[in-house]
């Protein structure tokens, strides 16, 4: 019996170690870079990247337990690969939910990846079983790292936060802002007042769903892809009267076409295609960046395959140049998805290659300044609450 015992005890000491790796082989396989640094550039690349503030409006690096602030060999990001990619502001999301045979197609809500990678990286218990502790678990992850940090990385919160950073890095430019965003508000459950708990806890960007129809409205992705519901029409103007961006990443047509109806402020789409170059389920048509832009908002452009068709960087500057001729340059930025289960062509220190290309394609220096961050600079310190 003894000797039972002892072989039940190692076999469940064993299934927790395998059970316990699980996230990290997950993360790796999933996060893939398709062409490994260094990532060469001209040196008038190189000067003038030197020069810009880089801001990228999407990045999942939260949902993986990584340390921030440790250099890894695997993923997209981390503070010292976006020190050295010289991002200036990275917006982090964080993912609370994804259905189980996740497609670009069609989705229900009725089951959850997720639970199982929360359970596995050992997250606080309340996350196992509610989408908004999960999204304040991961906003507590990234104040912590801004803590320990020793002032590399902060998390801005309001106009004023933004300013004192922009002054700061003037002196000394290897800092990074960090921007807290939702993906999907599954995590509100259903009350009005999440969004209070939302705010508190530092989120000023609130996608409205996912890869799933919620509470919300209707997503590109899921089963009846509507519109607003009658809870997702309290929710706009709450947000809105917070100062709280609304981003149309994820969200279905008809959902897009609610929002502009009854938006007050400008909108952003935090990571998307344009149907132009690629068309997709939630790639953006003609129409709809048109409308976005004429809110006064941005719309950042992702490296992955269901954004831009083939992965690389000269169809992501081919979606940069179809969205700046027919809307603007001020209404274009980036929007890698990094860390989002994709694969792009550099990890963020190859964001050099984008300036590159943006140079080749005839871009004027203001114009590429302004795509590669200086467009989320502007905007942010327009639309973020001013204390």
């Amino acid at each position: 019996m003894r000797k039972a015992l002892l072989a039940l005890l190692l076999l469940l000491v064993i299934g927790l170690a395998v059970f316990f790796s699980v996230p990290r082989l997950v993360d790796q396989d999933l996060n893939r870079v398709l062409q490994p640094a260094p990532y060469p550039a001209s040196q008038a690349a190189s000067d003038l990247h030197a020069r810009l503030f880089v801001a990228d409006l999407h990045d999942d690096a939260l949902l993986w337990q990584r340390d921030l602030l440790k250099r890894i060999d695997y993923g997209h990001t981390d503070l010292p690969r976006l020190l050295e990619g010289r991002v200036g502001l990275q917006v982090f999301s964080t993912v609370t939910k994804t259905p189980r045979g996740l497609n670009y197609e069609r989705n229900s809500g009725d089951s959850d990846s997720v639970t199982l990678l929360v359970m596995a990286q050992r997250w606080p218990r309340a996350t196992w079983t509610s989408l908004l502790q999960r999204a304040l678990y991961q906003s507590e992850k990234l104040h912590q790292a801004a803590a320990a940090s020793n002032g590399q990385l902060r998390v801005i919160r309001s106009r004023a936060d933004l300013q004192r950073y922009l002054e700061d890095r003037q002196q000394q430019p290897l800092q990074l802002a960090g921007l807290l965003a939702t993906e999907g508000l599954q995590p509100l459950e259903g009350q009005l007042e999440n969004i209070d708990r939302l705010y508190d806890a530092g989120f000023r960007m609130t996608g409205l769903t996912h890869f799933f129809d919620n509470e919300i409205g209707g997503s590109a992705h899921g089963i009846d892809k509507g519109g607003l519901t009658a809870f997702g029409r309290e929710v706009i103007p709450r947000l809105q009267q917070k100062h709280m961006l609304i981003d149309l990443a994820h969200a279905s047509k008809p959902l897009i076409d609610d929002v502009l109806a009854i938006s007050t402020q400008p909108l952003v789409v935090s990571h998307t295609g344009v149907a132009g170059t690629c068309p997709g389920p939630r790639n953006l048509t003609d129409q709809h960046l048109q409308q976005i832009a004429a809110t006064g908002g941005i719309v950042g452009i992702g490296y992955w395959d269901g954004a831009i068709c083939d992965p690389s960087v000269a169809s992501i500057v081919k979606a940069i140049r179809y969205s700046a001729d027919l809307i603007g340059v001020e209404h274009v930025a980036l929007g890698s998805d990094f860390d989002g289960a994709t694969s792009t062509p550099f990890d963020t220190t190859g964001l050099v290659q984008i300036t590159q290309g943006l140079i080749d394609a005839g871009f004027s220096e203001a114009d590429i300044a302004a795509i590669m961050g200086g467009n989320v600079r502007d905007l942010l310190l327009r639309t973020l609450p001013q204390d």
